[in-house]
């Protein structure tokens, strides 16, 4: 610890003797200073003790003591040693008595101790302490290394929290605790994933010091990695300032994290590879293979059923472009989710897998996440948290977007998802195509995503909302739409009543208020000008089609 005034009193060779402010000699010294200038205040920056002779100063004048005391004290000065036999033979009542008033400790040096022996004093102890620190924080540093190379971040947190007398925390990337040390400050932890976003928003490295939660911490938040975007971050909470060996040991934690994150991803980037063969061979209809090459790594992901997720990011622009006037609105994501996806800016595909791998990982289960080209293919456990994850970040990037329109045009990514039904391995083909088929009706509807199951179980009709349906549907019913133009009939409201009564004349003859051979005549016109027949039940169908795909339209 450093020097204090009580060690100094306690110095054999200074001989110093307190005379007032005895309840405050336990302040550390940072430093002894000579003046005597009668208002020092200006050159001082605290925690110092001031040794005088009180040569220019009238020692013996109370008010004017008072004054200077008081000048002293508000400034920070931490002692005042007076010597005695050079100006004075003893040290003045008037100063004694401001000293005890301000509850300042003064100490009476005598004429064979040098102002220079307590400055000497004060070094060494100050030079002893550095030295106990560097060295202890060099302990401290080993101590981590051995725990991280042979143990595990976890283990590494444990010695940091001894190290710092506090606790210490993990985040990954998305900002959720991966490991906490000592137990009980999990929840402290927890509470400071706010903290931790607003952190990732800062380029690498990037610190900040906030109050712990419990209202007792001070926490310290570090960001961990070495590339544009933090890939974790590490918190340490402590009941005060961090001295300099603890400082030491929170440095070379962050920098044997960061190593760790390094490390995990080339092995992420590795492991991504494997992931890539084992879908290649999954899509390839060899599923004994890929379970061979899948191994422990992806082994149970396989044993399951899951789900075939494919994702791009298609620009914003195109996707508003086919959404117009026949989007479904997405609905609004939890305000969590809309935080946390609004750090996306730059590619919502990484993000995604991110967030995915994250989810993933907290609930212990396997995920296969391969970069495919501009897509992303995403292989998860049906039911799991990964599969929760997408349908909750897909929604919530599009609405954070949404909040922020003064985004560039080039920054304008937006996340379209497609996700298959469940599947198991024989049927991996089956599942990529049905994950297509929902990316592609999302893409055309404008939604963040689209299941396998909403095409199956709903209706044929919202997939005619497309600009290449409706250009079919005009151009198959435009002769008809020139001929009611002339006035001449209203063949097409009469279509459209003879197909909906599946060509019962009489009902639809009803429906129009006209007489059935009023009716048989249009559509023998309906054949005449479109030079089909319809009796052909495809032609019947592509018309219906049409009139419903016009409809939906508003035309």
């Amino acid at each position: 610890m450093p020097p204090t005034l009580a060690s100094l009193v306690h110095h054999s060779a200074l001989k110093l003797t307190v005379r007032a402010g005895e309840d405050h000699l336990d302040v550390p010294v940072r430093w002894a200073h000579v003046s005597e200038l009668a208002d020092p205040v200006p050159y001082m920056e605290g925690g110092e003790l001031l040794l005088i002779t009180a040569l220019k100063l009238d020692a013996e004048d109370p008010g004017a003591m008072r004054r200077y005391v008081k000048r002293l004290a508000g400034a920070g000065v931490v002692g005042l040693g007076f010597a005695v036999g050079v100006n004075y033979d003893e040290v003045p009542e008037a100063l004694v008595n401001a000293a005890r008033e301000e509850g300042l400790p003064l100490l009476e040096v005598p004429r064979r101790t040098p102002f220079l022996a307590i400055s000497k004093a004060v070094s060494a102890a100050i030079a002893a302490d550095q030295y106990r620190a560097v060295t202890a924080g060099f302990a401290a540093q080993r101590e981590l290394t051995r725990r991280a190379l042979h143990e595990g971040p976890e283990a590494l947190l444990a010695a940091l929290a001894g190290q710092v007398d506090g606790w210490a925390a993990l985040y990954d990337a998305s900002g959720a605790v991966v490991a906490v040390a000592p137990e009980w400050a999990g929840r402290r932890a927890a509470r400071l994933t706010a903290e931790v976003e607003r952190l990732r928003e800062r380029p690498v490295p990037a610190s900040s010091v906030a109050g712990g939660p419990s209202g007792e911490d001070r926490v310290e938040l570090h960001s961990l990695g070495t590339g544009r975007r933090p890939r974790a971050a590490l918190a340490v909470g402590t009941a005060a300032a961090l001295g300099t060996a603890a400082r030491y040991a929170v440095h070379s934690a962050i920098a044997l994290l960061t190593l760790t994150t390094e490390r995990s991803r080339s092995l992420h980037a590795a492991e991504q590879r494997i992931g890539a063969a084992v879908l290649r061979m999954l899509l390839a209809g060899e599923p004994d293979h890929a379970r061979a090459v899948a191994g422990d790594l992806y082994g149970e992901l396989l044993d399951a059923p899951f789900r075939l997720i494919l994702a791009e990011a298609a620009s914003a622009s195109a996707a508003r472009a086919h959404a117009d006037g026949h989007a479904r609105p997405a609905p609004a994501p939890p305000a969590a989710a809309v935080l946390a996806a609004a750090d996306t800016a730059g590619d919502p595909l990484d993000g995604l897998a991110e967030t995915v791998e994250s989810a993933a990982a907290r609930s212990g289960e396997p995920v296969l996440v391969v970069p495919d080209g501009d897509r992303l293919v995403v292989l998860a456990v049906d039911g799991g948290a990964a599969v929760a994850a997408v349908q909750e970040y897909a929604p919530a990037v599009q609405a954070a977007r949404a909040a922020a329109p003064e985004q560039s045009a080039a920054e304008e990514n937006e996340l379209v998802v497609g996700m298959s039904a469940p599947a198991g391995p024989i049927a991996a083909a089956t599942a990529y195509k049905q994950a297509e088929q929902a990316l592609s009706v999302a893409r055309r509807r404008g939604r963040p995503l689209v299941e396998h199951e909403e095409l199956a179980a709903g209706s044929v009709l919202p997939l005619l909302a497309d600009d290449a349906v409706r250009a079919f549907a005009d151009g198959l019913l435009r002769a008809l739409r020139e001929h009611d133009a002339t006035g001449r009939g209203d063949l097409v409201a009469s279509l459209r009543a003879w197909l909906s009564r599946h060509g019962q004349w009489d009902a639809a003859a009803a429906d129009l208020g006209v007489h059935r051979h009023t009716l048989r005549y249009r559509m023998r016109r309906v054949e005449e000008i479109l030079g089909r027949s319809l009796d052909d039940p495809d032609v019947r169908m592509e018309l219906w089609l049409a009139l419903k795909a016009t409809a939906a339209a508003g035309e």
